[in-house]
């Protein structure tokens, strides 16, 4: 199981005991840690900035995956970088230069990443995979935590998974969105390799066997 990649999203951790928090998911074997972006525009919720990436940062040393859910995310990409994140992913709807801004990522030492809401369609990132790394699923509406993973999900990833391996590319595909060890198996089936959970991580009684909880069910599904 070594393409799975679990990605604990701190969107769900306490917030005041951050570094104990990121350290258990570690322990229990995470590959990533995500943190999730929003500015109250693009989505309703107020979160995290370049502060709590920094404060990731200092808390371990597993490459930070950094979802903008924000309106013109290209004025985040240097104060992002500079606070340690590993990749960068917004959402095309949000800005007007995406391709631009996919370099730029990378021109700062970042992974390039595309995000897609449930009703956004692929084809809004047909013409810049050769600029991807990274390509998020959202599998609710993005905007607020513990939500239920959208019945159809599977399927758009399984389209996903087909445009990659045309084009021929070695992008991620990640998913976002009411991954629980309930739903991580048929995301994992249809063809996605990085599990973003939230919930189903910080809200469990033991986060690191939670995390290892969440590779096993790939295991089954295979």
């Amino acid at each position: 199981m070594s393409h799975v990649r679990i990605a604990p999203s701190i969107l769900s951790a306490d917030f005041g005991r951050l570094a104990e928090d990121i350290a258990r998911v570690v322990e229990g074997g995470a590959d990533l840690i995500h943190v999730d972006v929003m500015d109250g525009r693009y989505v309703p919720n107020l979160t995290f900035g370049a502060g709590a990436i920094a404060a990731a940062r200092r808390a371990c040393d597993l490459p930070l995956d950094v979802h903008l859910m924000v309106e013109e995310p290209e004025r985040h990409l240097e104060p992002f970088a500079e606070a340690g994140a590993s990749i960068f992913t917004f959402h095309p709807e949000a800005t007007r230069h995406v391709q631009r801004h996919l370099a730029a990522a990378r021109e700062l030492g970042m992974r390039a990443g595309l995000a897609l809401n449930p009703a956004s369609p692929l084809a809004l990132v047909e013409d810049v995979l050769d600029d991807l790394d990274l390509l998020l699923l959202m599998t609710v509406n993005p905007g607020y935590a513990g939500q239920r993973y959208i019945e159809g999900s599977s399927a758009k990833i399984r389209r996903a998974r087909t445009l990659l391996e045309r084009h021929g590319r070695a992008v991620w595909l990640e998913v976002d969105g009411g991954i629980t060890a309930d739903t991580i198996g048929t995301a994992f089936a249809a063809g996605a390799d990085t599990f973003v959970a939230g919930s189903a991580v910080f809200g469990a009684p033991d986060p690191a066997d939670a995390v290892r909880t969440l590779r096993r069910r790939c295991a089954v599904a295979v």
